[in-house]
C-alpha cells in the first residue's frame, strides 16, 4: 500500500520512516508543487476542510502536462453525504474530463449506485465509524473486482492503516502521517499494535 503525503518534506526520508512506498498528494489547500514525477501522485479536492473549486481548477491546469501519470483526481464531494456527492459528480464531470477520476464515497454510499464505468478509482471518505464499517469493506471488495484503484483518506494510526492494508486498499493519506515523523514510525511498527477491532472488544 502506498502512502500519498501532502507535505513539503523529503519524500525519500518519509518513505524510510513509514516503511512503505511514498508518493505525493496535491491539494488546492496547500498547493505544493509536484516534486518527483517518478513517484506515485494524485490530486485531492481538499473538500474535507474547504471545497475550493477555483483552486482545484487552477491545480488541474498547472499539472495538466503530467495528467497521464496521475493516479486519480478526487471529484468534488460533500462530507458525510453520498447523495449530494453524486450530484456534484455529475455537475463537475466535464471539468475532470481526461483525468483518472475518483468518486469520493461518503456515508450512505452503500444505498446508492457507484458509476463504475465513469471512474478510475474510489476514494473512501466519510465519518470514521462509516469508514471502518462492513459497508466500506464491501465497496472496496467490489472496486477490486472492477479493477479500480482504492484510496482511503484520513488514515493516521497504525491499526487503521493495517485494517485497510488487509482489505486491499492501494493507497492512503493522512494529515498526521504527512506532518509527523513519530506517526510515520508508528505505522512502520504496526504489526506490534493491537488490532482496530480488538481495542473495542477489550474496552
Amino acid at each position: 500500500m502506498i502512502a500519498l503525503l501532502d507535505n513539503g518534506q523529503d519524500l525519500a526520508e518519509c518513505e524510510r520512516e513509514i516503511g512503505v512506498p511514498v508518493g505525493q498528494l496535491l491539494t488546492p489547500l496547500t498547493r505544493y508543487r509536484l516534486r518527483d514525477a517518478d513517484r506515485p501522485w494524485a490530486i485531492d479536492n481538499g473538500g474535507f476542510k474547504q471545497l475550493d473549486i477555483p483552486g482545484l481548477r487552477s491545480l488541474l491546469a498547472r499539472e495538466e502536462h503530467h495528467r497521464e501519470n496521475c493516479l486519480f483526481v478526487s471529484s468534488p464531494d460533500i462530507v458525510g453525504s453520498a447523495q449530494r456527492t453524486l450530484e456534484l459528480f455529475d455537475l463537475f464531470a466535464s471539468m475532470l474530463e481526461g483525468w483518472n477520476v475518483a468518486l469520493v464515497c461518503q456515508d450512505g454510499q452503500e444505498m446508492l449506485p457507484i458509476p463504475w464505468d465513469r471512474i478510475a478509482a474510489v476514494f473512501i471518505g466519510g465519518s470514521t465509524s462509516w469508514k471502518c464499517s462492513a459497508y466500506v469493506a464491501q465497496i472496496i471488495k467490489t472496486a477490486k473486482l472492477f479493477e479500480k484503484w482504492v484510496h482511503v483518506g484520513r488514515v493516521n494510526d497504525p491499526a487503521r492503516f493495517q485494517h485497510f492494508e488487509e482489505l486491499g486498499a492501494d493507497s492512503i493519506d493522512g494529515t498526521g502521517i504527512a506532518r509527523y515523523s513519530h506517526m510515520r514510525a508508528a505505522i512502520a511498527n504496526r504489526g506490534q499494535m493491537v488490532g482496530l477491532f480488538d481495542q473495542g472488544e477489550a474496552a
